[in-house]
């Protein structure tokens, strides 16, 4: 994208009055915190849609005996921690947690907000981000750390499915299709996506989970199609495990009684 692509934020942690805090020394620039135990998205890809702002959950620790007064922050980058691509269209932080005043420590929670529908969010977006954490202190200094975290931001999916017919005779053969679809950025519609593996699964009714039965190739539309002998009752449906740049979907169930 070549630019930041949102840098608003709704609101920030102020900085709690912390003993032995330090004023920034003339001439700094970067450099005076620490970040550490930083999760988002509880380890999980961010899927994003094509209409729905999305909410993305973090919590961090920062660690400075410095005052500050923006901030701090975790966000998804491309390029440069610093000065490269950011992802995010809003973003909020709760004031200091204190684990130690003494040191400087704090735990913050955060939610990261990310609209499909912004002008610079598009396809390319898709893939592997980095993670950034960035404050900025009293004066005009701040830290802008690498975190070393991969991000990976997807385009989410969609499945139909539907098994007929229904009810059927034991031993007969039952066509179950659907189709699988992916969201564009673009054009903000979901499209059909083309050459994909996708697992029919069955359960039996009374049973607790799901077993892949076989496995199918969406066609240019993103259609699925195929036959299975149907031998006892229970409820059929289509997963997409995803890949690098699509979520995972599993479409709703269709069951289908066995006489």
């Amino acid at each position: 994208m070549g630019k930041a692509v949102w840098t608003a934020a709704l609101a920030a942690g102020a900085a709690v009055a912390l003993t032995g805090v330090a004023a920034v020394p003339a001439g700094a620039v970067e450099g005076g915190a620490s970040f550490s135990r930083v999760t988002v998205n509880g380890g999980k890809p961010i899927v994003v849609g094509v209409k729905d702002q999305i909410e993305v959950p973090v919590s961090f620790r920062m660690t400075t005996r410095l005052k500050y007064d923006y901030g701090p922050m975790i966000y998804p980058f491309r390029g440069k921690a610093d000065g490269g691509d950011m992802l995010y269209d809003a973003v909020e932080t709760t004031d200091c947690k204190v684990v130690d005043k003494k040191k400087g420590i704090c735990d913050f929670k955060e939610w990261l907000y990310i609209d499909p529908r912004h002008l610079d969010f598009g396809n390319e977006d898709a893939g592997t981000w980095g993670t950034a954490a960035q404050v900025f202190f009293v004066g005009d200094a701040w830290d802008t750390d690498d975190q070393h975290i991969p991000l990976q931001v997807k385009r989410a999916t969609r499945v139909t499915v539907d098994a007929s017919p229904e009810p059927v005779a034991a031993g007969r053969t039952i066509t179950v299709t659907g189709r699988v679809t992916r969201a564009n950025w673009d054009t903000h519609t979901y499209q059909g996506y083309a050459n994909r593996t996708v697992s029919l699964q069955f359960k039996a009714a009374g049973a607790s989970s799901y077993k892949t039965v076989k496995k199918a190739t969406s066609n240019g539309t993103g259609g699925l199609r195929t036959t299975v002998k149907a031998t006892v009752p229970g409820t059929w449906r289509w997963t997409y495990y995803g890949n690098s740049t699509a979520g995972a979907k599993s479409s709703g169930g269709d069951y289908v009684a066995v006489r």
